[in-house]
């Protein structure tokens, strides 16, 4: 691992991030878990609830990664790669987006790529469950959360805070 790698992995992250901040978990598994081997499944799963913890976007999860990756200065590093991009498209692009969006092609292309989004998101949820759900009280915590979640719609922190109680509970009872 060096920081040129990590900061050039974030940059490009961030330039081809589009949609949600949870499209973000495609380039991440894909890119630190299978192609570089920086971090486990499961330390991608603790990076994403550390995101969802702390305020602001899921890209608070970059920090979190570069930390655990290389220190201060990669998270630092991941923090300043992942948002560059954003700031760069705002200020250039900004402006167009009304125009490209009255304009067929355009909004037939970006209809597409919102779309890809959501499979993007699909695909990596499911990916991860995979690692999350690893026995009956993960499985069950999971149902409670998807349904609290659409029937309720409450904020995610309250559900990793659930989960967080469950599973202290559940580890000190069974021990």
């Amino acid at each position: 691992m060096s920081l040129p790698t990590l900061f050039l992995t974030f940059l490009k992250i961030g330039a081809l991030l589009y949609g949600s901040g949870y499209v973000l978990l495609a380039f991440l598994r894909n890119d630190l878990v299978e192609r570089f081997g920086w971090l486990t499944h499961v330390q991608l799963l603790d990076a994403v609830a550390v995101g969802q913890l702390t305020p602001g976007p899921v890209f608070t999860t970059a920090t979190f990664v570069g930390y655990v990756v290389a220190g201060l200065p990669g998270a630092a590093l991941a923090t300043v790669s992942i948002f560059l991009p954003s700031f760069a498209y705002v200020a250039l692009l900004g402006p167009l987006i009304p125009r490209l969006r009255s304009s067929p092609w355009m909004s037939a292309f970006l209809d597409g790529v919102n779309v890809a989004a959501v499979g993007l998101m699909a695909a990596v949820t499911l990916q991860l469950a995979r690692s999350a759900v690893v026995d009956w009280v993960t499985a069950l915590l999971t149902g409670l959360s998807v349904a609290v979640l659409l029937r309720y719609r409450l904020n995610s922190a309250w559900h990793i805070l659930g989960g967080a109680l469950v599973g202290i509970a559940y580890r000190l009872v069974t021990g």
